[in-house]
């Protein structure tokens, strides 16, 4: 069936649309850009179109803010974009001599062995742990200005990987959107922000599918009376699926979680949607007897089609070629049931690959969204 061409994202004056083109193409030249120039476009038409709606001040500098955030933010990562990075996250008031402070110290230090790097929001405690234990190289530091708690932790202080956010939800963005896995030791009111938007994200399918683990102190029970209160209120009462508890792991033990971590990325290495179709890239396709039964286990995630073995398709220009696919028509809601079958491609694989055999991961819809496609028409 084909789609309907959206109109040009543009203002109605000529005047003005002339202006911003002829800015585009000599800022293409200078800089020499030939990806994003479009994009960049429309940020300079939607900053223009604050002015024709007579935005507040106070509008207009949120806006301003954030975007500004954003771009340094991407910056910083952008040198780091093919090294794996765990977010971790936990109280800002867990001392020094507590259980959870060593366990997190203990987790970040394994995982910088294995050549992965470690974002946290800065601060003190469980934050400061995860950052000694990873070094100052291989940590990024998202920090909060705050009233209170507010200077980064000396581990991450005065380094260029650290990042001073205002505002709440673009930190947010930028946590989830560089994150490979996502850790959570014992905390407070963010922590559990921080872990139910996470998994809320990965249920929707607004961010990339990608492991969570909620860690306890050996011998502790603050994350498994929380999974207690999850099964009970939660599943028991239909307001989620059994299904979404698939998408995280709770443990008391750090190799337990750093194993977690490691056989997600096993087998399978990064999915992108081309139209309606999901692309899984891995590093070894199943054979045909392997194929068959995914088929089987896994009919009701499909909204027709079977899952196939197919090459890098053409939208699919520059990345990862060298990696076998899998394709389906996943039906986008059953995203325990999808980290199910990734589970299933990681079996096909013995042994971990390379740590460092990494590359950006996102899941990109080339099909915009319906509130995008709405903003794309104004």
């Amino acid at each position: 069936m084909s789609r309907t061409r959206r109109r040009r994202y543009e203002l109605d004056n000529p005047e003005l649309n002339e202006m911003i083109e002829t800015l585009i193409g000599r800022a293409r030249e200078v800089y020499g850009v030939q990806d994003g120039a479009d994009y960049a476009r429309q940020l300079i038409v939607s900053a223009v179109r604050l002015l024709r709606d007579d935005s507040s001040r106070g509008d207009a500098k949120l806006v301003n803010s954030a975007f500004k955030e954003l771009r340094h933010a991407f910056r910083v990562f952008a040198p780091y974009k093919h090294v794996r990075k765990v977010a971790v996250f936990g109280s800002a008031r867990t001392p020094r001599e507590h259980s959870d402070w060593q366990a997190a110290y203990e987790f970040s230090e394994r995982m910088a062995t294995l050549g992965w790097m470690t974002i946290t929001g800065a601060g003190p405690g469980i934050m400061v742990a995860a950052n000694g234990g990873a070094g100052r190289e291989a940590s990024f530091g998202v920090n909060i200005r705050l009233p209170f708690e507010q200077q980064a932790n000396e581990v991450i202080r005065g380094d260029n990987k650290l990042i001073n956010f205002r505002y709440f939800f673009t930190r947010k963005v930028i946590f989830v959107k560089e994150a490979h896995a996502i850790a959570l030791f014992p905390g407070g009111f963010g922590t559990h922000d921080e872990g139910f938007e996470a998994l809320t994200l990965i249920q929707t399918g607004k961010s990339e599918i990608l492991p969570v683990v909620f860690i306890d102190s050996p011998g502790g029970s603050y994350w498994k009376d929380w999974e207690g209160y999850v099964r009970a209120h939660l599943r028991d009462r239909g307001l989620i699926s059994d299904s979404d508890l698939s998408l995280f792991r709770i443990t008391d033990d750090v190799d337990v979680a750093t194993q977690e971590i490691l056989n997600f990325y096993k087998n399978y290495h990064s999915s992108r949607y081309v139209d309606d179709l999901l692309v899984i890239r891995v590093r070894r396709a199943p054979d045909e007897e392997e194929l068959d039964a995914l088929n089987v286990e896994f009919a009701d995630i499909l909204t027709q089609g079977e899952i196939e073995i197919t090459d890098a398709l053409p939208r699919e220009s520059g990345e990862v070629h060298h990696f076998p696919r899998i394709s389906l028509r996943f039906n986008r809601r059953d995203m325990g049931g999808l980290r199910r079958l990734i589970n299933q491609l990681n079996t096909l694989v013995p042994d971990h690959s390379s740590p460092q055999d990494a590359s950006p991961h996102e899941i990109v819809e080339e099909t915009l969204p319906p509130e995008a496609e709405n903003a794309e028409r104004e």
